[in-house]
């Protein structure tokens, strides 16, 4: 399959309620190649894989193509209107352009992710190493030093795999406390951005094709004014499940992000989903099927 019928399929597939119509009548022969879709696969399951890997190659896009063709796919939670000119009119209030530019600009988009799909641009299309199972974030707000423990497990997806390329934004490296409780060591890779330390979990041996491995990293910080009022996953390689717990230790009114585009989360503008918090405190959210770029989480108000 060529990357002119891709693209057709693409534009296909855009129409009407996107993602969310009959997946299994609008998916192509390309889209299934492309997105690894079986003949196995359910409704379920192949819209799954085809938002996965659309999210992922959008991910290598520049802004403002991302935000529209997620929105003309009805991939981002916040875009899944029934019809393709409503979730247009969506992205052109989000990107500040007027309806036809952003028409233009999901035709662009779509054009990049058939040549990405393709193979044409192999350094930014190439499967992953390794992709997360199953992610467990646990954050303890109600003592002096707060304490993040993040519990992972991984599947390499190539042979070989010998370290899992991670990064923590938000909190100054100078105020983390980094500690492995076991699956291997850690080795800095310094800062990627002015937020954000990279860091590798290397492996104590490489681990064979589908071969599965746990990881737990604990994470100190000083004090809780060292942590922004908000945590959340936003995964470069596919995640299977994410499971995250906050212990505030009080009443906080909590929005739920799922799905959000990054800038979305520290956006006051942006609202998400109101979430109760437990009598003791807590709050217990789950995500299935993250999609790589894309926030999950949850922010909460500064102060009870």
């Amino acid at each position: 399959m060529g990357r002119a019928e891709l693209v057709q399929e693409l534009k296909a597939l855009r129409k009407g309620r996107g993602l969310l119509g009959k997946v299994e009548d609008r998916v192509g022969p390309g889209l299934r190649s492309a997105c690894s879709v079986s003949e196995a696969d359910g409704t379920v399951a192949i819209r799954q894989k085809v938002a996965g890997r659309l999210a992922e190659l959008a991910a290598h896009l520049p802004e403002d193509l991302r935000v529209t063709v997620l929105a003309a796919f009805a991939i981002c939670s916040e875009a899944r209107q029934p019809l393709y000119q409503e979730r247009i009119q969506w992205a052109a209030r989000r990107v500040d352009r007027d309806p036809r530019t952003v028409r233009r600009r999901v035709d662009e988009a779509i054009d990049l992710l058939a040549e990405l799909a393709t193979g044409t641009s192999q350094d930014v299309s190439s499967p992953s190493r390794w992709h997360t199972a199953s992610l467990a974030v646990a954050l303890v707000l109600d003592r002096p030093e707060p304490v993040v423990l993040e519990q992972r497990r991984v599947v390499a997806d190539q042979d070989g795999l010998r370290a899992l390329d991670l990064a923590v934004s938000g909190p100054s490296r100078q105020d983390l406390e980094v500690t492995v409780l076991y699956g291997g060591t850690v080795a800095d890779r310094g800062m990627e951005a002015s937020d954000r330390w990279g860091y590798e979990v290397e492996l104590p041996r490489p681990l064979a094709r589908g071969e599965t491995w746990e990881v737990a990293v604990l994470f100190r910080l000083p004090s809780a004014s060292a942590l922004r009022p908000y945590l959340v996953c936003v995964p470069r390689q596919p995640c299977d499940a994410f499971d995250l717990r906050v212990r505030f230790g009080e009443a906080r009114e909590v929005r739920t992000l799922d799905g959000a585009f990054q800038r979305d989360v520290s956006d006051p503008g942006y609202r998400g989903r109101p979430q109760a918090v437990g009598p003791s405190g807590e709050l217990h959210l789950r995500f299935q099927h993250l999609a790589p770029g894309l926030a999950y989480g949850a922010r909460w108000a500064d102060r009870p």
